[in-house]
């Protein structure tokens, strides 16, 4: 492959994630790091989620996972019970408080994408939608390509 477009990907991925801050010490300035973040946002839409389902959809080693949640637990922001499917998996619930978190969470990611958008013009924000699910689509046909 061509050095240069390694070389142009490599370069927008570090503006990017300087962009929008996915390095800074706490995600949002908050004290979650984007893992734990994203795994509060991986629980929510679900109502409960089994573990094995967690660590497919992140791909994160399941020790890591489970110090994560532990941590939630003692902070009482989720709940854990059997599965259903599978007696010796968990399955995680947000409590009341985990709810309250992540829509803190929600609305500084809404904050921060709106501040870095607020100066375009409709058009430009409209091709950058564009572009971005345009490098969604590649990526994905590109990955299931490969499972063939």
């Amino acid at each position: 492959m061509e050095k240069s477009i390694i070389n142009n990907i490599r370069v927008f991925n570090r503006y990017y994630t300087n962009l929008i801050g996915l390095l800074d010490q706490g995600y949002l300035e908050t004290e979650y790091t984007l893992t734990e973040a994203r795994i509060l946002f991986e629980i929510s839409p679900k109502g409960k989620i089994d573990t094995s389902e967690i660590i497919d959809a992140l791909l994160i080693d399941k020790s890591y996972l489970s110090r994560v949640l532990k941590k939630f637990e003692k902070r009482n922001l989720i709940t854990k019970s059997k599965s259903g499917k599978d007696a010796r998996a968990s399955q995680i619930s947000l409590t009341e408080e985990g709810k309250n978190e992540l829509e803190i969470l929600n609305t500084l990611a809404n904050k921060k994408l709106e501040g870095l958008l607020k100066d375009l013009p409709s058009t430009d924000k409209k091709q950058l939608v564009q572009h971005m699910n345009s490098i969604i689509k590649i990526l994905n046909k590109n990955s299931a390509d490969k499972k063939l």
